[in-house]
């Protein structure tokens, strides 16, 4: 099993001592990557709950910057301390609640004469212990811990907030603080973590807006704050009455008579400076390891470098997306930023030069409710384990799920990054052919002030042996003004076909075909279908080709997608079909629908009929190529998953994987799954020998498994009948268009025979040639002949 898309940008990154690795907070465990080749070299496995803090234990003197130790903090409430070079867990200590922040000062401060026994942290948590539901009493509690123990109790309690809060530590260990709203906080550490009575020195620094970062100065009592409007403030010489050591009380000089330019509410600060440039929130902010500089960031991706003495500044250009933290490593000449993309930039120091990027799964993007429900934001190539996926900044990244890397992306559309920017362009959908050389996007510009808007099909296509996709053919209103509703290609051919709302489908083909010039291959429309002028909804391919499948709104048609031309009606669901889906090679045909009343129907297209239906809202369908096997993705409902006899069962999941084989409507296998929401699901066929299921939730987190093993996923002992519900009954297939037919009587027939009853022609044959079988229909010329003659007058009269 292999799971991947994690999260990289959850907590702040840090590097190893020798600056030669990189470990980053990825879900429930660390991911260590080679700072030099961005690939994961190895991972710490061990907490059941993502983890929000990590820390590298600096060493003392060079000869200690081959030791690889760190300590983790998780939301499963325990603390533990790792080898990251092995990997090994040294020691785990329970602190019974979860912890969404932590600093250790001794590790900073006091690092040659560092005693286990005295190690003493200070961390964020969430206690709801005393916390009656629904109330707004305070959850948050500011708490220290000693580590020697390896079962915390309650600990002492610095601050209460009323959610959780991130603690800052300074360079040197003698300070860290929290911000709440428009204050920091900020506490002295004593030498050797002090008594009680100590950690009440405390201080509070007040602001007019809501403080969105701050960070210490690693040599002064400076601190740098950035606030939700974008602008930057320096505190300085703060603490110094308040914080004052009892050796520097004496040299402390009284400022409560002074004129302290900038200090609000008699703050203990000389002074407080304000600068300006962001145009929207500071979310990061930090100092060079000499102090001379700050550098600072937000929603621009724009990072400035601002000279401390005299405010000037100067600019990394726009990285593309929101910056998050900006962490430097023992290594001067090193330091990464960490985006809000999931995309961590190692940069060259002073130059600010990108070095190298490690990138993970981005995150999906944000669409208007209209489109909700309605996109197909990720497509697979099943032969190479390499998903596609929109992502916000309208772009598709292609990802190899296997080795949980990042290959490439396609910018759909051109994007000037801005912060606050408005949605304009919808990626609606993606979709790769079989072999994953063509991919095919549409997006939407959305109308201003109802005026406007654009529809645009693209297709793209790669070299052998290389996902970097090129455009090849734009189409511009390929449906008129109508939206494309689904995008589809052929198993073995360069053919696709686009569906529309707007009631057509069309089939396109590449000219390369007709042509042997690649460099002039383009896609041009090869035929227009339509049903009833009904919409069109969903489209699949069978799998040898032969025929195509369209729902016309809540109506199946089969075609020749050659000749365009119908070949049958297969049937009519209750509800406007989603999507379709042929399984294999068979002659079965998956259908989804999901509003207003769901549905999950399979069709015999050879018998013209409905095999098997269920009221399960589908997500997604995905078809093994060459077995009878196919998968759903199915959202369970909450009356369902809440119950009782289930919640053991869900545990917060909201969906669940269904595997089928043919025409059983029994499931195989079902497995629950958690944000099934946006999720979609394909099978992996690279290794014919091994038949693979992936699934990408609805934040693009994934999970790749072999379904025929009970050992590499967790399969759920639920009862299928209860999720699926009764199965479907009614008319469908040829009674749903025709009615039923009348019954046959076959003593009636019997009786008819034993007369025996010689045929006999009647004179009037046009009166009973629709009662019989059209085996019997008379030739055209006798039935002319006689319907004629029997409108002439006979004569008895003689002509002389």
């Amino acid at each position: 099993m292999i799971r991947g898309g994690r999260s990289y940008v959850t907590s702040p990154p840090s590097f190893s001592n020798d600056a030669k690795k990189l470990l980053v907070c990825t879900g429930n465990n660390v991911s260590v990557f080679s700072a030099a080749t961005g690939l994961q070299i190895t991972s710490l496995e061990g907490h059941t709950a993502p983890v929000t803090t990590l820390i590298v234990v600096p060493a003392s003197s060079a000869a200690q910057k081959i030791l690889c130790y760190c300590w983790t903090a998780s939301l499963d409430g325990t603390i533990r301390h790792w080898d990251f070079s092995g990997p090994e867990l040294l020691k785990t200590v329970d602190a019974q609640v979860p912890i969404y922040s932590m600093v250790i000062p001794c590790l900073l401060s006091e690092p040659q004469q560092l005693d286990s026994s005295k190690l003493v942290a200070y961390v964020s948590v969430e206690d709801t212990s005393l916390v009656k539901e629904g109330s707004k009493e305070l959850r948050g509690h500011i708490r220290r811990f000693n580590l020697a123990k390896e079962r915390l109790p309650r600990g002492d309690t610095l601050k209460e907030t009323e959610e959780p809060k991130s603690i800052v530590i300074s360079p040197s260990g003698e300070f860290f603080g929290i911000r709440h709203k428009c204050k920091i906080h900020v506490w002295g550490v004593p030498s050797g973590g002090g008594s009680r009575n100590a950690l009440a020195k405390k201080m509070t620094l007040h602001h007019t807006k809501v403080i969105n970062a701050f960070a210490f100065h690693p040599t002064e009592r400076i601190i740098a704050a950035g606030d939700v409007t974008g602008r930057v403030l320096i505190w300085r010489s703060f603490g110094n009455r308040k914080l004052a050591l009892a050796s520097q009380k004496k040299n402390a000089r009284s400022m409560v008579d002074l004129d302290n330019p900038g200090v609000r509410d008699g703050d203990d600060a000389e002074s407080c400076t304000t600068w300006h440039w962001h145009s929207a929130e500071v979310n990061v902010l930090n100092f060079s390891s000499d102090g001379a500089y700050l550098y600072s960031g937000g929603r621009e991706g724009v990072l400035v470098v601002w000279q401390l003495d005299t405010g000037k500044k100067k600019f990394l250009p726009r990285i593309g997306s929101p910056l998050l933290y900006f962490i430097w490593s023992p290594e001067p000449t090193l330091s990464s930023v960490v985006c809000a993309d999931n995309q961590i930039h190692l940069l060259k120091m002073p130059s600010m030069e990108i070095s190298r990027t490690i990138s993970g799964i981005k995150p999906p993007p944000s669409l208007p409710k209209m489109y909700e429900g309605l996109s197909s934001t990720v497509a697979f190539d099943r032969s190479s384990g390499i998903a596609a996926l929109c992502t916000e900044n309208y772009c598709v990244q292609l990802y190899n799920l296997l080795n949980d890397r990042g290959i490439s992306e396609v910018q759909v559309c051109e994007r000037n990054h801005q912060p606050g920017d408005e949605i304009t362009v919808v990626v609606t959908a993606v979709a790769l052919s079989l072999d994953g050389s063509v991919m095919s996007t549409t997006e939407v510009k959305l109308p201003e002030d109802g005026i406007g808007g654009l529809v645009s099909l693209k297709f793209w296509e790669s070299e052998p042996d290389n996902k970097t996709f090129t455009l090849s053919t734009i189409v511009y209103e390929p449906h008129k003004d109508a939206g494309v509703s689904a995008i589809a290609f052929h198993p073995t051919r360069s053919m696709a076909v686009s569906t529309s709302f707007g009631g057509d489908f069309k089939i396109w083909v590449c000219n390369s075909d007709k042509s042997q010039t690649e460099k002039d291959s383009s896609w041009i429309c090869h035929a227009v279908g339509s049903y009833k002028k009904k919409p069109m909804t969903a489209a699949a391919f069978s799998g040898d080709g032969t025929v195509l499948a369209v729902a016309a709104e809540n109506v199946i048609t089969l075609w020749n997608p050659v000749k365009n031309m119908l070949l049958s009606v297969l049937g009519v669901t209750l509800t406007p079909i989603t999507k379709l889906c042929f399984v294999g090679k068979s002659e079965f045909l998956v259908a989804a629908s999901n509003f207003p009343k769901p549905e999950l129907s399979v069709w015999n297209t050879s018998k013209l009929s409905l095999s098997w239906s269920y009221g399960l809202r589908i997500e997604a369908v995905t078809s093994a190529v060459d077995s009878s096997t196919f998968a759903v993705l199915a959202l369970v409902p909450k009356t369902f998953r809440k119950s009782k006899s289930k919640k053991n069962i869900f545990r917060g999941r909201d969906g669940a994987i269904l595997l089928f084989n043919g025409s059983d409507p029994k499931p195989v296998s079902i497995w629950t799954v958690m944000k099934a929401q946006g999720g979609s699901i394909s099978f992996l066929e690279g290794d014919k020998s091994q038949l693979r299921l992936a699934f990408v939730n609805g934040s693009h987190e994934y999970v790749v498994f072999d379904p025929s093993s009970d050992d590499t996923h967790e399969r759920s002992a639920i009862d299928y009948e209860g999720l699926v519900g009764e199965e479907e009954t009614g008319d469908f297939g040829y009674t749903s268009l025709y009615g039923q037919l009348p019954d046959y009587d076959k003593k009636r027939k019997e009786d008819a025979e034993s007369l025996a009853t010689p045929f006999i022609s009647s004179e009037r044959p046009w009166e009973t040639i629709f009662s019989g079988s059209t085996l019997n229909f008379p030739p055209l010329q006798k039935l002319c002949g006689e319907f004629f003659e029997s409108l002439m007058e006979k004569s008895n009269s003689v002509v002389e």
